[in-house]
Formats: C-alpha cells, sequence, structure tokens
C-alpha cells in the first residue's frame, strides 16, 4: 500500500512539474494582452544621440535640431 501511494505521489509530481513548464514556456496570447495603455514595444523605438541606447519615442527628450535623448542630461550634454 505504502509503495502504491509514493508511485502515485512522484507521477502526479512529474505531471504538475511538467504541466508547470509547459505553462510558462508558451508565448503569450496574441493582441497585446489586455486593456489599458499599449505596451512599450509597440512604440516606435529611437536611439539617443548621445549614448546610443534605445527607448520608446514618448520617452526621449529632444532638442531643438529634433535629435532624441534618453534623458534631460544627455540632452545638455549633446550628441558625441
Amino acid at each position: 500500500m505504502l509503495r502504491l501511494l509514493i508511485i502515485v505521489g512522484l507521477v502526479l509530481g512529474l505531471a504538475m512539474w511538467f504541466l508547470k513548464g509547459r505553462r510558462n514556456g508558451a508565448p503569450p496570447p496574441p493582441g497585446g494582452g489586455g486593456a489599458g495603455k499599449p505596451a512599450a514595444e509597440s512604440a516606435p523605438m529611437v536611439a539617443c544621440a548621445h549614448c546610443g541606447v534605445h527607448l520608446p519615442r514618448p520617452e526621449a527628450s529632444f532638442d531643438v535640431e529634433g535629435r532624441s535623448y534618453c534623458s534631460d542630461a544627455h540632452r545638455l550634454a549633446g550628441p558625441k
């Protein structure tokens, strides 16, 4: 009887572990995944003229010539 319980427990444990791994590795559902503000990756990306890091256009700072920067400090420092 004890062996049967151990075997059943191991089988259930392995089944749960396998299903959990498959569920976490599944791709996200199409359509962005929910209501609210759009995902950052759906916004056009721009590169900072100072350091080259890419960021969403709505989060960037721009100088009078239209160059994009990742922060006001880099905007004040100017392009490299």
